[in-house]
């Protein structure tokens, strides 16, 4: 027979064995899917991100980076994936949205945003229209890195736009495409996991996007030049289905924001650093950065001159973020 004080001591007993179950119990674990590979600086910075979340909330909320399109996303699906569920969390290229939400095109509007710092700037004014239109998408931004500097990666060399003409170029978004359309090239939009299959086969003699991808795709197997003509921005969006966050308890979900808003100035420079370690590379492997002579690049934004206003037409909600910027950095 047990007399009270053994009972009570028993109950005791018991509920310190039971406590590590319940916290077992209340831990979260959400796979982040992505499309690039290990190596990349996004899913780095995706890795770092779930490091310090984890340590952040005292491992209740468990991330665990799926690269290179494990959980068999490709990107322009990841906004839905999120919106439904499909995944709890994803890394989303806001360029390949635009079948979704046009909106989160703005930034591959051609020569709109000359370097990293007018970026900034344009952030100011454009990241809120993104959140909105993230949240209207029942999901939650936690944060914003971009990729560096744009650059066409081709097979031929040219003085001009002529000696380009022609050239099949796989484009990330249809921004970029129309864009190499009026160029006099032929773009072809392609989302990334199909991009080195393209090159291989012949499809495309060549590729718009940063230095990053070209040491991803290994250009230099492919391609011989590089031409810097920083014609677009886009950026990946960590962004979280709200279903999830909404089941988070308030002190992980303060945690979880105060990590995103400590790391992400440190992943726009890691985002910067990225772009002159690869353009390095890619030279290493053989590429040479071609220095385009200016009557060509004045060329380029001729041609690409009326895709401002002519985006603005077709998404009257990027008209005010656009005309702030502008105004901001002095240019009509």
């Amino acid at each position: 027979m047990f007399d009270r004080r053994q009972f009570v001591a028993g109950l005791a007993g018991t509920s310190i064995l039971a406590a590590p179950t319940v916290a077992r119990a209340q831990a979260v674990s959400w796979d982040l899917s992505t499309v690039w590979p290990d190596g990349n600086f996004h899913t780095i910075n995706a890795k770092k991100f779930a490091d310090e979340v984890k340590a952040a909330t005292g491992g209740a909320v468990n991330i665990t980076v799926k690269a290179g399109g494990q959980l068999g996303f490709k990107g322009p699906e990841h906004l839905r994936a999120v919106r439904d569920g499909l995944v709890p969390i994803a890394d989303v290229l806001n360029i390949q949205q635009i079948g979704d939400e046009p909106i989160l095109g703005a930034e591959g509007i051609p020569f709109l945003v000359g370097s990293i710092d007018e970026l900034r700037i344009y952030h100011k004014h454009i990241r809120p229209v993104f959140e909105r239109v993230v949240q209207n998408n029942n999901q939650k931004n936690l944060y914003i890195v971009p990729w560096p500097t744009q650059y066409l990666h081709l097979k031929v060399k040219a003085d001009s736009l002529a000696g380009l003409a022609g050239q099949k170029v796989r484009c990330p978004d249809r921004g970029a495409q129309d864009m190499v359309n009026a160029l006099g090239l032929t773009g072809v939009v392609i989302p990334w996991g199909e991009t080195i299959p393209a090159l291989a086969s012949g499809a495309v003699q060549g590729v718009s996007t940063s230095a990053v991808s070209g040491v991803d795709g290994k250009f230099w197997e492919f391609l011989k030049y590089i031409y810097p003509t920083n014609h677009v921005w886009s950026c990946q969006m960590v962004n979280v289905n709200m279903d999830a966050w909404n089941k988070l308890p308030a002190n992980h979900k303060a945690s979880i924001e105060a990590v995103a808003k400590k790391l992400e100035p440190e992943f726009w420079a890691t985002s910067v650093k990225a772009d002159t370690d690869s353009l390095a590379r890619l030279k290493q492997g053989g590429m040479e950065v071609v220095d385009i002579p200016a009557p060509m690049m004045a060329d380029m934004r001729r041609r690409t001159a009326n895709m401002v206003q002519d985006y603005i037409k077709r998404v009257p909600a990027a008209k005010a973020p656009i005309e702030a910027y502008l105004a901001e950095v002095k240019r009509s």
